[in-house]
């Protein structure tokens, strides 16, 4: 069974940036084939945010093509405070990292304030630090009323609003900032589908962000960012509460050994599969191609990596938000990801995921008979997603999942699930014109074709016994 256009399983997300922000570029983004655009709050104003949610919707609309918008919200995190100018530090030399811009520095030793003031209360001497993203490394050897004195252990050179890890402590951050809390509102006020929460490190975290979303008659999901350790340690929980994971491998990698990061990123991606709940590989998939409009063999290997694991999605940061070429990463994730999907998974679909309802096991037999036809599509009618969430976690390889609904909600939402193609319609009266209505729009975007065979799961929609067809095109 071909498809044209050509079927691509795993989902690309974008971050739109000042790169992406003209309506043309974005344009061709859409084009190139992405399934949902992140705001990165780390780094936007919230009157950009509403020019860039704008430019993401006009685009849609003359391009014909809708993608989903996530929103990530920065979470509570340890950053330096302004500097006018950057500071060269010596290896040996000593720094201050002071409570208030106010404290400043003390005789020769230079100073820089923290947005955590807190921290002199949580760290001991010989702790150490880790800045800019572990560029740099500081030891604590002295803790003061007012600062916190550092020898410089790496150096490097100081910029403003550097973030600083401390790997391996348990920092009593609050889950969610009053910056936070300011864009998260901006986010619902633009009616954003997805919220991710970074450093998430406990189930509380998520179901802090929650509780607010539903006080604000949100209906937008989460998405936990792991990237530390207590959030590797409570995985589970986070999972149990979360509509999706993200493996945010940037700080991650810097609070965990480096040699440990493929492991920890295949135990998450294991974890998320057995719970079902979507997966999202992120961060320096292509991160080389900021500059260069090729990328590295490795990084053509890593993407593909993450296919092999069967992950969700894949998600491009920078390389789309300030990189110069934008759309070459998205066309470059596309043949990828495309060409991977040939062989990952070949083996069958994910066996390991736990099925207790019988319409849950209903979906198990769809898959099974899916595969057993050689790869055929399946055809679902939905008014709630919660089947399409089974189906799309059961990976059945090479077997696409058309999802039929009446709810734009649907739309949005499955855009972040595998294999899934979701359609809005308005169903018929009767269950038969549904389902020739139905296999017609497939045929008419190019994903059947006269003597091709579909397996259909009528009864979500009509509510009928339980069963399971098999349609000739």
């Amino acid at each position: 069974m071909g498809f044209s256009p050509p079927f691509r399983f795993t989902k690309v997300i974008f971050t739109i940036g000042p790169s992406t922000l003209d309506v043309d570029v974005l344009r061709g983004v859409l084009r190139a084939g992405v399934d949902i655009c992140r705001i990165n709050m780390a780094h936007a104003s919230h009157e950009w945010t509403c020019k860039a949610v704008d430019a993401i919707r006009a685009a849609s609309i003359e391009e014909g093509r809708e993608v989903s918008i996530l929103m990530d919200i920065k979470g509570p995190e340890i950053r330096t405070g302004f500097l006018n100018e950057h500071i060269q530090l010596d290896k040996g030399q000593y720094i201050d990292l002071t409570q208030s811009d106010e404290a400043g520095p003390d005789g020769d030793i230079p100073a820089i304030d923290i947005n955590y003031p807190s921290l002199i209360d949580e760290v001991e001497i010989g702790d150490i630090l880790l800045v800019d993203s572990g560029l740099m490394r500081f030891e604590v050897v002295e803790v003061r009323i007012d600062r916190i004195r550092c020898r410089v252990v790496i150096p490097g050179k100081m910029g403003s609003r550097r973030h600083i890890n401390i790997p391996g402590k348990k920092i009593n951050l609050p889950a969610m900032t009053e910056k936070d809390i300011a864009d998260t509102k901006v986010g619902i006020s633009a009616n954003v589908d997805f919220f991710a929460l970074s450093f998430v490190r406990e189930a509380g975290d998520i179901n802090q962000l929650k509780r607010f979303l539903l006080d604000n008659n949100s209906s937008a999901q989460v998405v936990a960012k792991i990237e530390d350790q207590s959030g590797i340690e409570n995985l589970q929980e986070i999972l149990d509460v979360s509509d999706a994971l993200m493996v945010a491998r940037g700080d991650l990698g810097i609070e965990v050994p480096y040699e440990e990061l493929p492991i920890i990123q295949m135990q998450a991606v294991s974890d998320a599969l057995v719970s079902g709940k979507p997966v999202i590989m992120a961060t320096h998939l292509l991160e080389s191609m900021i500059e260069s409009p090729m990328p590295t063999r490795a990084e053509i290997t890593d993407v593909s990596n993450s296919v092999f694991e069967r992950v969700d999605c894949v998600m491009l940061s920078g390389e789309t938000s300030v990189g110069k070429y934008p759309v070459e990463c998205v066309n470059v994730l596309n043949k990828i990801t495309q060409n991977v999907e040939k062989y990952a998974g070949r083996s069958g679909f994910n066996e390991s995921l736990p099925l207790v309802t019988t319409r849950e096991k209903l979906m198990k037999s769809a898959v099974v008979l899916a595969r057993e036809l050689g790869g055929v599509g399946i055809v679902v009618f939905s008014s709630n997603g919660l089947h399409v969430r089974t189906l799309s976690a059961l990976r059945p390889h090479g077997c696409p999942i058309f999802v039929f609904t009446e709810k734009e909600q649907i739309i949005n939402d499955t855009r972040m699930l595998w294999g899934v193609k979701a359609f809005l319609v308005e169903f018929k009266d009767s269950q038969e014109s549904t389902i020739s209505d139905s296999i017609y729009h497939l045929q008419s975007v190019g994903y059947a074709e006269k003597g091709d065979q579909l397996i259909v799961v009528p009864n979500l929609l009509f509510g009928e016994v339980n069963m399971i067809q098999v349609r000739d095109v």
